[in-house]
């Protein structure tokens, strides 16, 4: 606050004004500081200043907003709000921005792609500029001049940009508040990095080298420029790129080891009485012999050095009732057909009728013996996929006559006089977006629009438990592949973290700039994956809750996830309509199947792991030989990511298969894989 000082005051008016301005000032400040909660601060300055409370209130939010501005009148050319001020002169800054471009396009060959990639973040920011400027037509003709020369992906972007047209637009927007906090990604080798500095400097190009200082963020390396289809491999999300340094964490992608099943296929040991047969005092007495041991289940299962600690997270322990189901899942897996380039799957293809506009969702539980379908009337319908019927628990008085110690005392419990083949479930009250089987097949989750997900119950068909905790609409939800936890992703940029005897989140993972639309639980269950209308798919910690992946290049909202058998890699497909799968490893690009001509939408991987399946809106499924994938993939051993080259040809294609008129909503292996989908005809 400035003081007068040397010189006679003009008159009785200007001395009182002066004081009357720094109160006001005065007061201005102790409301912003009684925004911020700093209490003490408040006190002592109300003290010294001899004001009161009272005062501070009568302060109005506008006025506080006014005389901030005027406060940081002096950086106005920087920030382009004040229309008078050169720096939101729309003149300068297209005068500015063309001599960027001509730049770009005189730079040699070898540098240019990747200096061409600062032209859609520096475009962005000057129009964001330019509407809180007041100069929202300038601003309008600026990006209908430029922006048809930037890349296809970001076509979309510069049409929402487009929209918005005044500062108060602004303010509450999703896509704005990012760009203004997180600085823009953009990797590029070190001779680039120079040569885009020595410019700046060289033309004194003061607007964009503050929007560059500000909003920008170079990851340099040391090497060759990458070419322009290695950019745009890795470039389209709404961050830009992921830096090196955040794949660097190691990520235990090993598979966890299996229970001991030969423990649950040999007898119990010999008791007292039959070790006579040993006695050495008889000698003539036949010995008994051994049991042979079942060759499926004696082979030991290697330790994998990438795996993680079977005690990194609490797991539950295994009941007899899950054991004896995962040996006659691993007696089944002995029957599987073996998968290849001579062997391909046979596909059944599940075609709900009459419900082209109702369907939202559809799954099929892990044994393939039943199938949930989601309806946007807020109803789950279940149907059993076998002659078996859907049965429900006998009543409370007939439980106490069963016997608990009998082998089949969960089938003992159902009542046969209730079985059906389908059954439904209500209680949501919007639109069901995902359902999931919980692994010991008792429980079915679903998420919905109305923010909630529920816990059913497969064996009394109710309702357990509602999780509330999402804000807005839920996308989706996944069980761990070792049952208890399960993970749910929504509208609010929030993955989450559950678990079935908890009603509150154990981990809210956070980082997303736009609503998180499918999530997928690694084989091993320690990592959690997530896919965004960000552009961004990224790998979560389950124990740290840190980042520990982020991956970019898709062009547009990803919606599946699938983890290869194996847990190394992870395919993703996008509306994009291309499905891009990732080493997680090293966090980088392996390759792009570039085939359908509609969204993604599902994406599973054989049991064997030898083909991917993906299913599109595009009334198209396709086969890949993920097997071949792989191999030329580790061939290869590119670990440098900036000089990846992403094959995009379709020579891994082993088969599409086309329907009439039904768009892919899931698809499934058995476990002797047959591939078995479910999609809704169009009429």
């Amino acid at each position: 606050m400035n003081t007068n000082g040397g010189t006679d005051s003009p008159g009785v008016v200007g001395e009182n004004k002066k004081p009357t301005t720094d109160k006001r000032d005065l007061l201005v400040l102790l409301k912003l500081i009684k925004k911020y909660n700093l209490k003490q601060t408040e006190e002592l300055l109300c003290q010294e200043a001899n004001i009161k409370q009272d005062e501070v209130e009568d302060v109005d939010d506008k006025e506080l907003t006014s005389i901030l501005s005027s406060a940081l009148g002096e950086n106005s050319e920087c920030n382009g709000e004040a229309k008078d001020g050169p720096g939101s002169d729309p003149e300068l800054y297209d005068m500015a921005y063309g001599d960027l471009c001509n730049f770009v396009d005189e730079s040699l060959d070898i540098y240019k792609h990747e200096l061409f990639m600062v032209l859609y973040p520096i475009l962005v920011q000057i129009y964001f500029k330019l509407v809180s400027g007041g100069y929202a037509k300038s601003a309008r003709a600026f990006v209908e001049k430029y922006g048809p020369d930037l890349d296809y992906f970001y076509r979309e972007d510069l049409q929402n940009l487009l929209l918005i047209t005044k500062k108060s637009e602004m303010e509450n927007n999703d896509w704005v508040t990012s760009m203004d906090s997180d600085k823009f990604i953009i990797r590029m080798s070190r001779d680039a990095h120079s040569l885009f500095k020595r410019h700046m400097q060289d033309r004194k190009q003061e607007l964009i080298a503050d929007i560059v200082m500000k909003y920008l963020s170079f990851d340099t390396y040391e090497g060759t420029a990458r070419s322009k289809s290695q950019c745009n491999a890795t470039s389209g999300s709404l961050i830009g790129e992921s830096r090196r340094q955040d794949n660097k964490i190691r990520v235990y992608y090993g598979l966890l080891k299996e229970v001991d099943f030969q423990s649950l296929t040999t007898p119990a040991p010999t008791t007292v009485e039959e070790e006579d047969d040993n006695d050495p005092d008889a000698p003539d007495k036949p010995k008994k012999k051994k049991p042979k041991k079942d060759p499926l289940f004696s082979k030991k299962s290697k330790s994998d050095p990438n795996a993680p600690s079977m005690d990194r997270i609490p797991l539950p322990e295994l009941k007899d009732a899950d054991k004896l189901e995962k040996l006659k899942a691993l007696r089944e897996a002995s029957k599987r057909v073996p998968l290849g380039k001579d062997s391909l799957p046979s596909v059944c293809l599940y075609t709900i009728l009459n419900s082209h506009n109702s369907v939202t969702c559809a799954e099929i539980s892990e044994d393939s013996f039943v199938m949930a379908v989601g309806f946007t009337d807020s109803s789950i319908k279940v149907w059993s996929l076998t002659p078996s019927k859907l049965r429900e628990m006998k009543p409370a008085e007939m439980l106490k006559d069963i016997d608990k110690d009998a082998e089949d005392v969960l089938v003992r419990m159902m009542d046969d006089r209730t079985g059906e083949s389908a059954r439904t479930f209500y209680g949501h009250s919007g639109p069901v977006y995902r359902c999931a089987f919980a692994p010991e097949k008792n429980m079915l989750l679903s998420c919905s629009e109305d923010a909630t997900i529920r816990l059913w119950s497969l064996h009394t068909w109710t309702c357990i438990v509602v999780f509330k905790g999402h804000l807005f609409p839920v996308w989706d939800v996944r069980f761990s592949p070792h049952g208890y936890y399960f993970a749910s992703c929504s509208y609010d940029k929030t993955v989450r973290l559950w678990a079935t005897d908890s009603n509150q989140p154990l981990r809210i993972f956070t980082g997303h700039l736009s609503d998180v639309d499918c999530v997928q639980f690694h084989p091993n269950s320690n990592y959690i994956a997530s896919g965004s209308s960000d552009r961004t798919v990224r790998l979560w910690d389950v124990l740290t809750g840190q980042l520990v992946r982020l991956m970019t290049g898709h062009k547009g909202p990803i919606y599946a996830l699938a983890f290869s058998t194996c847990g190394r890699y992870l395919a993703s497909g996008s509306s994009d309509h291309n499905v891009l799968i990732w080493d997680l490893s090293h966090g980088q690009l392996v390759t792009s199947l570039v085939r359908h001509t509609g969204s993604i939408h599902t994406i599973t991987f054989s049991r064997d792991g030898t083909i991917l399946a993906v299913g599109g809106l595009d009334c198209y499924l396709t086969l890949w030989d993920f097997s071949k994938l792989s191999e030329d993939y580790i061939a290869q051993n590119s670990n440098a990511s900036h000089n990846l080259d992403v094959d995009e040809s379709d020579h891994y294609l082993l088969r599409a298969f086309p329907t009439k008129s039904t768009p892919f909503t899931t698809l499934h292996f058995t476990r002797r894989n047959l591939l078995l989908a479910v999609g809704t005809f169009k009429s």
